[in-house]
């Protein structure tokens, strides 16, 4: 299968593009440049079977009006170029494979994928455009997915990367009071959703990319110290992440339990369903 990706040089991206390389599958970039000329996007998706689109600013950044800026016109930009080159396409790829998060859902409650009760701040009101955005490519020649990814763990990069010296100097703990949600899912499982649905024809609509088994972010820290055999006690207070990171606190102070209804129903058989099995497989380089 020749498949054209957007964000391919990002974390999940690069995941993506060397298993899918592995087992025989052709990827090729949508650059920058691209997106910002119809005729070259139009070629990069020629003869292609699909589209996974991936681009996006990162959000774990301050939120400065600037950046917020950059993270709507990285998503909504690049998925309208995308989508408008899908449809002037006489033979256009069969599937795309837009990207959201499971931020779209309201906080601090349980959600699946049928949940009407959807968060209305910045970060959840751009989910929601963005899902718009990419449903427009929809067809009779081309199937629409939209994947909602939860906390995405792997051990060369995302949240892992930045949180795994810290908890080995001894200085990991909680995020606020820990309670909040953590809905998450190993690189793999996430790798194999992928493949799943590109794949099978009859698959399409909304995806929750997480695993089954939700938890805290109390529960993620004490695991992940234990996993590292490093204590865990520390916290980092509510006000001093609102003084670094500003609004984008949110991210890190707020979260739902959020469950892969559609995957289950679907026959999906997770490799890691429980946190302690991925954080063992990541930590101990059996990814």
């Amino acid at each position: 299968m020749r498949i054209a990706m957007s964000g391919a040089n990002g974390f999940v991206g690069r995941y993506l593009s060397k298993r899918l390389v592995e087992n025989n599958h052709e990827i090729v970039a949508i650059t920058r440049q691209a997106i910002k000329d119809e005729s070259s996007l139009l070629a990069t998706l020629k003869k292609c079977d699909a589209v996974i689109n991936l681009a996006g600013a990162n959000i774990s950044e301050r939120w400065t009006p600037l950046h917020k800026k950059a993270m709507t016109s990285s998503r909504l930009e690049t998925t309208k170029a995308i989508v408008n080159a899908i449809k002037a396409m006489q033979t256009p790829p069969r599937v795309l494979i837009s990207t959201s998060a499971v931020g779209i859902y309201e906080n601090g409650k349980e959600h699946d994928e049928t949940s009407p009760e959807l968060d209305d701040g910045f970060l959840g009101n751009l989910a929601k455009e963005w899902e718009k955005e990419a449903l427009n490519a929809k067809s009779a020649n081309t199937r629409v997915a939209i994947f909602r990814f939860g906390v995405v763990l792997g051990r060369s990069g995302g949240a892992l990367e930045q949180m795994i010296p810290i908890f080995k100097l001894g200085l990991g703990g909680t995020l606020g009071d820990g309670k909040q949600g953590f809905s998450w899912i190993h690189i793999e499982d996430l790798y194999r959703a992928y493949v799943a649905v590109l794949e099978d024809e009859s698959k399409e609509g909304i995806y929750n990319l997480c695993a089954p088994n939700p938890i805290s972010n109390a529960e993620f820290t004490k695991e992940l110290g234990k996993v590292l055999g490093r204590p865990a006690f520390f916290r980092a207070p509510s006000f001093v992440l609102k003084l670094k990171f500003g609004e984008g606190a949110t991210i890190l102070l707020e979260g739902s339990k959020v469950y892969p209804k559609k995957l289950l129903s679907e026959d999906f058989s997770f490799f890691y369903p429980k946190i302690e099995q991925a954080l063992d497989a990541i930590i101990n380089q059996r990814e």
